[in-house]
């Protein structure tokens, strides 16, 4: 499983096959009728470029590297390598690349894999956060999904964090998520070594009301998850906006980014922001390392628009709502819940909220023909098809982690999670599941862009 990284073209650095350089001098303002020129050669492919003593022959057709830089699909660096060679071996030996792109892409931002292809470092300059690719979501422990017992759930956390999936995503809005957090690190520190306190990270999310965004509201907001989590310094801040013709997230977000400097938040990000806002974000440079958006194999809304934007920039993408709130899954393969009692009741927000996007995208029909089509990859490679699902989406361009939910102390799934790791797609895999997909509307046209569901009346 691998990640690209754009970290400003530093992928460029390792490449150097054959290697281009501009030579400049003072020149006097009178131009002599020698002073430049351009000698073709004997072999009409190639010209010499001169200036005094200065002279450069090159290829006159060269090949552009600007397509590495993000948005014409996923660079695997061994292979681009290979074609490389491949253009010089044809007699094409000159390369055009630069050191920069844009203004947006003009910080250190970088999404490295590491070696156990569990966890991910998303970095942005001197901020780094690494987290697993697996994020525990928490969203299920603020009601609707069965009743919480807080000691259950804390055992439920450490079984997880035990069995490597150390990275919990919370809210400020999710009933006792931040408190339960609270209560599992202190177990953690207490019952564990401290290099596995380490390695625990609880990124939250804070979704205030549409009031002004004065530094003394923001950090009293970001106090109150620090106190209720137990922890110095939160290791990553995801920042919700309810309305956009109201500017004010632009000063929350400067307020944040001076939290941060306090070292009071270790890394700043976003959630359910689009891609347009995005932009304006990385414009004013608030330094966000992600955005949370609802991904899935049903919903590719992120992979139409975000994600070339979050390639040329090396902002990452933390996936939600990646098996459905459970449709994914063999529980609704071959069911009709159209006929009573013949299939599970819809009876959590989750399979209620992501049941409108089945709808959205083409019905139950075409859900169960994509069901199916899932069982059989997942069948054939011996897994369940939410490990499936959620190994599609960690394979999709600038995606660095994916959410499934927890239910703690009532289910567990680390089986299935584990399972994603060492699950490869074939191509007849892909294909397969991509001509499904063709047959789904267009949730972009539909919906709009991500978060774009949270805005609409």
């Amino acid at each position: 499983m691998a990640v690209t990284v754009h970290p400003v073209c530093s992928h460029l650095s390792s490449f150097h096959p054959v290697r281009t350089r501009l030579t400049t001098r003072p020149v006097s303002r009178k131009f002599g009728a020698n002073s430049v020129r351009c000698d073709g050669s004997i072999e009409t492919q190639r010209v010499t470029v001169k200036n005094g003593n200065d002279s450069l022959d090159i290829c006159r057709v060269l090949n552009g590297m600007w397509q590495t830089s993000g948005g014409w699909g996923r660079i695997d660096r061994n292979d681009a390598v290979e074609a490389m060679l491949r253009y010089a071996d044809a007699g094409l030996s000159t390369f055009d690349m630069a050191d920069h792109l844009r203004k947006l892409s003009s910080r250190p931002f970088q999404c490295v894999l590491t070696e156990d292809n569990r966890t991910v470092l998303v970095k942005n300059g001197k901020d780094s956060l690494d987290i697993c690719r697996i994020v525990n979501g928490m969203w299920q422990t603020s009601g609707g999904w069965g009743r919480i017992v807080p000691d259950d759930a804390v055992d439920a956390m450490l079984r997880y964090a035990d069995a490597g999936f150390t990275t919990f995503d919370m809210a400020d809005i999710y009933g006792p998520a931040e408190d339960l957090y609270g209560i599992f690190i202190n177990r953690v520190r207490r019952e564990r070594p401290p290099e596995f306190v380490d390695k625990v990270r609880g990124l939250t999310k804070w979704v205030p009301p549409p009031v002004k965004m004065t530094s003394n509201f923001v950090r009293e907001s970001i106090n109150v998850s620090r106190k209720r989590m137990d922890v110095a310094a939160l290791d990553m801040l995801q920042f919700h906006w309810w309305d956009y013709s109201n500017t004010g997230y632009l000063d929350a977000l400067k307020h944040l980014t001076d939290l941060k400097e306090e070292g009071k938040i270790k890394t700043v990000a976003l959630t359910n922001f689009d891609t347009e806002r995005l932009q304006i974000i990385l414009e004013n440079e608030i330094p966000v390392v992600s955005n949370q958006v609802q991904h899935s194999i049903v919903d590719m809304r992120p992979q139409q628009k975000m994600a070339e934007l979050c390639q040329l920039t090396g902002v990452k993408l933390i996936t939600y709502g990646t098996v459905m709130g459970g449709l994914l899954s063999e529980k609704f393969q071959d069911t009709n819940i159209a006929i009573p009692f013949s299939a599970p009741p819809l009876n959590t927000p989750s399979l209620q909220k992501y049941k409108r996007m089945v709808d959205a995208w083409g019905g139950w029909s075409l859900f169960q023909t994509l069901l199916r089509t899932l069982k059989t990859v997942a069948t054939k490679h011996g897994v369940s098809i939410p490990t499936v699902a959620v190994k599609y989406v960690l394979d999709q361009p600038a995606v660095a982690g994916s959410m499934v939910g927890v239910r703690l102390g009532l289910s567990e799934h680390i089986n299935d999670s584990n399972a994603v790791f060492s699950l490869v797609f074939d191509e007849d895999d892909v294909n397969s599941i991509q001509e499904v997909l063709k047959k789904g509307k267009d949730l972009l046209r539909v919906i709009g862009d991500c978060g774009d569901e949270y805005r609409r009346a």
